[in-house]
């Protein structure tokens, strides 16, 4: 079991590693862990957690109550002490705001898609909290909502939350989850993601044992749906195959019959992309300057 002495130093160097990586700025972020069975060590408010130092941390109860420390706690402690309360094997937790991942949380879209094998495999799915005000009573109750069955999700119009066995732990899923939205945001601007087909989903799901992963919660089957109060699956978009191991999300054509841009002052017919029941245009440069002649023309 870690000394105090190294816990201390191990909350300073995630701390260093995530103020490096951009997660925080300024005085944003806070780090807990275990202390024991009845103990947390945990960052204090009001400081860059690029430059702390082992004697900056304080020492709470289960309660809150300081215990020891020249500071004061994080003032998002309680969502700290909400998860320690939920998940008695969880023994350390990160909270941080990664910039595409919080953008993922300020857009309102969760980074449930099943697109990569590694994340399906490790956490699972990310979903989003309910929006919170910080460091007041709804954030624990937002969070309550997900932790017993996720290991990581974002916070609406806030950031992201990780939770671990131990500190590193809790503070490398911080990373997949910031790797997996930047890998997600990229897809979608290069216009499509491919999904992972249910049946192959499955596969990844029984790797987890193998991998000696354990998590919280199993995936949930093929067309459930978690509990809106007290999930005990994590909900994964994973369309079924029929054969196929990934599944393009978006279906293109083009019309056969499309005029060229510019003959007889029509543009091409654009590039239509179906998902489900929404569609989607898109145009090429020429088929968009194409299409602006033509507004032109008709103002003259």
């Amino acid at each position: 079991m870690s000394t105090e002495s190294s816990l201390r130093a191990d909350i300073v160097e995630v701390g260093r590693r995530m103020y490096a990586r951009g997660y925080t700025a300024s005085n944003d972020g806070n780090i807990s862990v275990r202390l024991g069975t009845d103990r947390l060590l945990m960052t204090p408010k009001g400081v860059c957690k690029g430059f702390m130092s082992p004697d900056m941390m304080c020492i709470t109860d289960l309660d809150g109550r300081k215990l020891q420390g020249d500071r004061d706690p994080s003032s998002e402690m309680l969502m700290h002490l909400e998860v320690y309360r939920q998940r008695p094997d969880v023994g350390a937790v990160v909270h941080a705001h990664p910039p595409t991942a919080t953008g993922f949380a300020v857009a309102g879209i969760p980074l449930d898609r099943a697109v990569l094998a590694e994340v399906l495999a490790t956490l699972g799915s990310i979903p989003i909290a309910d929006y919170a005000t910080p460091s007041t009573k709804e954030l624990p109750e937002a969070v309550r909502k997900y932790i017993k069955a996720y290991d990581g999700m974002l916070l609406a119009n806030h950031g992201a939350l990780t939770v671990g066995p131990d500190l590193f732990a809790a503070y490398y899923k911080m990373e997949t989850v910031e790797h997996f939205a930047q890998i997600s945001l990229v897809a979608r601007q290069l216009g499509r993601e491919n999904l992972i087909a249910r049946e192959e989903l499955d596969r990844l799901q029984a790797l987890r044992g193998t991998y000696g992963i354990k998590a919280p919660a199993p995936l949930c089957p093929p067309d459930g749906q978690p509990a809106e109060d007290d999930p005990t699956c994590q909900f994964v978009q994973a369309p079924s195959g029929t054969g196929l191991r990934l599944v393009p999300d978006l279906i293109e054509t083009r019309g056969a019959a499309a005029p060229a841009a510019g003959a007889a002052g029509t543009a091409a017919a654009p590039s239509v992309s179906r998902a489900g029941d929404e569609a989607e245009i898109r145009l090429t440069y020429r088929e968009l300057s194409a299409l602006i002649e033509d507004a032109i023309r008709s103002l003259r």
